[in-house]
């Protein structure tokens, strides 16, 4: 699978799960207004805050694949560089 596809594929997944994770993060939140038992509300969160973080994993996941697609895409349109405009240090 090209870095793109991994893009095109993980960003999007991501921004869904993410969207997921924060509406299951105000269900769990609803619970324990309404007066659920604890151990209920608690199960929801700990559930909704798994789904979050597995949002936020894949969309990061979709930026380095970004990444590494326009690093690779760069690398092929000019591969000589010019290192006479480079700062020396």
């Amino acid at each position: 699978m090209t870095h793109k596809k991994k893009w095109l594929l993980f960003a999007p997944a991501g921004l869904v799960v993410v969207g997921f994770g924060t509406c299951l993060v105000q269900w769990a939140a609803s619970k324990k207004e309404r007066g659920a038992p604890t151990g209920e509300w608690v199960a929801a969160g700990t559930l909704a805050l798994g789904v979050l973080n597995t949002g936020l994993s894949l969309l990061g996941r979709g930026i380095v694949e970004n990444v590494l697609y326009e690093v690779r895409e760069k690398e092929t349109e000019s591969p000589d560089f010019d290192y006479s405009n480079v700062a020396r240090f």
